[in-house]
């Protein structure tokens, strides 16, 4: 039997969640979340989360699962999630991947370096470095080694380069080289569906989302983390909607301000999230521009995947 995934990505907001729901139902199935911050216990109503009834429903993996003082990234995400899909394959159930974090998804279909060590000492170092003389100056000691690396980042994808130059000094590889030769022989076809909107009906759905975000108590979420002792500067709290309400709580702006940059830097995320995933030529994308689509794209993408 042919080991078909069904995954579903798109910008945020744009229904991924309820379709991807529609889909684990149809099929009694269960659904990996592919959100780099629903993993997060503490963070529910900025996070845009299934809602409980969904959640009892059908089962979601990587949802309500982690504190936030946790670090949860993609080479996790790629040696759980596989386990996952075996898991299913095992129940001869078909897995629902739903996500909009890029890097996870990638990680999932196409592998990621997690088989090279980390240098803690080396890194540290670079990331000294990068402090005091600059994103620029790390960017130009990865184009000294690896230049092939570096065309395919830029000065403000630190992170990125750091690990470039890390896996260079411990292998003596270009990450690239590694990358192409990581063989991963899952025998299973990665099926992906983006959902496509209209781009100023998306901004308004955005819009609306945010101000329901902030009736349901969105500020009051915040202020229980912070009271509960989390530090504002973890990482699972460098989050849209969370650190905007951060710096409102701090006095840095009025609560309009607050509002007003979840919804711009909401938008400009969605921007970012289609321009990765429409660089992905094997994503079949659906157009659509009402909620009351959803029953028909469910429909088209069941159909798709049972004839492909």
């Amino acid at each position: 039997m042919e080991r078909k995934v069904i995954v579903i990505v798109g910008p945020t907001c744009s229904g991924k969640s309820d379709i991807a729901f529609n889909i684990a139902k149809k099929f009694d199935t269960e659904i990996i979340s592919a959100d780099s911050r629903q993993i997060y216990k503490q963070l529910n109503i900025g996070t845009a989360k299934p809602s409980n009834e969904q959640l009892r429903l059908v089962k979601h993996h990587f949802i309500n699962e982690l504190d936030l003082e946790n670090v949860f990234d993609a080479s996790k995400f790629e040696i759980k999630g596989l386990k996952i899909i075996e898991e299913l394959f095992s129940k001869n159930k078909l897995p629902i991947v739903c996500g909009g974090t890029g890097l996870y998804i990638k990680a999932l279909i196409d592998g990621i370096i997690s088989t090279v060590p980390n240098d803690i000492t080396l890194r540290q170092d670079l990331l000294n470095k990068r402090l005091i003389f600059g994103n620029e100056y790390i960017y130009n000691e990865l184009k000294k080694v690896d230049p092939k690396a570096a065309e395919k980042m830029l000065p403000q994808n630190w992170k990125r380069i750091i690990r470039a130059l890390e896996v260079f000094h411990i292998t003596g590889n270009s990450i690239l080289d590694i990358q192409k030769n990581l063989l991963r022989d899952k025998n299973i076809v990665f099926l992906q569906f983006g959902l496509r909107w209209n781009r100023e009906i998306l901004y308004n759905r955005i819009n609306k989302r945010v101000n329901n975000m902030i009736e349901a108590g969105l500020v009051e979420e915040v202020k229980k983390i912070l009271e509960m002792g989390y530090d504002k500067n973890l990482f699972s709290l460098n989050t849209v909607g969370y650190k905007e309400i951060i710096d409102y709580l701090e006095g840095k702006f009025s609560i309009d301000k607050a509002i007003e940059l979840i919804k711009r830097n909401t938008r400009r995320y969605a921007k970012k999230q289609f321009t990765w995933f429409n660089k992905d030529k094997r994503i079949f994308w659906l157009d659509i521009n009402d909620k009351s689509e959803f029953d028909s794209i469910t429909n088209k993408i069941i159909d798709i995947s049972q004839t492909n």
